[in-house]
């Protein structure tokens, strides 16, 4: 089959990788569509010393598995969990001591043909729900993981720094909750996205210190870091939503002064991101940049890595939508 192989830092298109055969509890799920994310790019630059096919925002045709799976449209949790661990016994199985992460972790990726995953890891797509839109179902729920961390209201000031791929997916979700809200980003663009949705947003200068209860970190970068910080009050909280291919210096001192707590936030709960997604209540396809059929995976990952793009998107089959 084809796919985006990653090894030594290089990613190259390669025709003659086998077609995965599942084992036990497995499902053989033929890719329809995947999207590149920022993860993804980082383990080019090394985040993370990954040898594989890159992937894992999916939607696929589950060709091997339970017969009520097969022929079905589905997404898939990347987190392949023992489920004999500490973590898993205490049902936290995205931290599984023993654990596969799909494109990320000794497990080949959705930038392929076909992918396995645990049959336990798939959800059903409803059939309303484009192809193109269901994809974003797994950053979605990254975005929802902040709402099982921490409480928000309408009595909360929450700052959101960034107005890339998922800071957009994060100020849509938290916007749901009434809180008084702010997104500041660089690209004035990106962020009409959201102000089309009613979401207040601005660029850095309009942040007011210490002002914030929550400030969420979806850029990546030393730069938003320092914002996102300076912008909370004393026993705020400090989410951070990116990984960094680089070190982050800070300020350890100011943390405990201010009692800040920091948390990390990375994987959610697929079941309400499909449900937001089929209620609409989060529209994702203005962040859709562009599509591209495997052959150009190599062009499809110049164009993601170009200043300002969004969400580009691979296509297996040209023919679903």
């Amino acid at each position: 089959m084809k796919g985006l192989w990653l090894e030594n830092n290089h990613l190259q298109l390669r025709t003659d990788i086998p077609i995965p055969k599942p084992p036990q509890g497995e499902a053989l799920v033929k890719v329809l569509a995947a999207g590149i994310c920022n993860t993804d790019l980082e383990l080019i630059r090394g985040y993370y010393p990954y040898t594989g096919i890159l992937g894992h925002e999916f939607v696929g045709l589950v060709e091997q598995g339970p017969e009520n799976f097969v022929n079905r449209r589905v997404v898939g949790e990347i987190n392949a969990a023992c489920g004999e661990c500490r973590f898993c016994r205490s049902a936290q199985p995205t931290h599984c001591e023993n654990r596969s992460v799909l494109g990320i972790v000794n497990r080949n990726g959705a930038f392929a043909e076909y992918l396995c995953l645990p049959i336990k890891n798939l959800y059903p797509v409803p059939d309303h729900v484009p192809t193109e839109v269901a994809t974003f179902t797994e950053p979605l729920a990254a975005a929802l993981e902040i709402q099982e961390q921490v409480t928000l209201g309408t009595d909360r000031r929450v700052l959101v720094v960034g107005d890339g791929k998922l800071g957009q997916l994060v100020a849509q979700t938290i916007a749901l909750t009434g809180c008084e809200l702010l997104v500041v980003g660089r690209h004035s663009k990106k962020l009409a996205n959201l102000e089309a949705r009613g979401i207040k947003t601005g660029l850095k200068d309009v942040v007011k210190n210490g002002y914030f209860d929550v400030s969420v970190e979806c850029t990546g970068n030393s730069a938003g870091f320092e914002i996102a910080r300076r912008a909370l009050r004393p026993r705020g909280t400090l989410v951070l939503k990116s990984t960094y291919a680089g070190k982050l210096s800070l300020d350890a001192s100011s943390l405990v002064v201010d009692e800040i707590t920091l948390i990390g936030s990375r994987c959610g709960p697929f079941l309400p991101a499909l449900e937001l997604l089929a209620q609409q209540k989060v529209d994702v396809k203005p962040l859709i940049e562009a599509h591209y059929p495997i052959e150009e995976g190599l062009a499809a990952f110049e164009k993601a890595q170009t200043k300002g793009v969004l969400k580009v998107l691979l296509k297996m089959d040209s023919n679903n939508k």
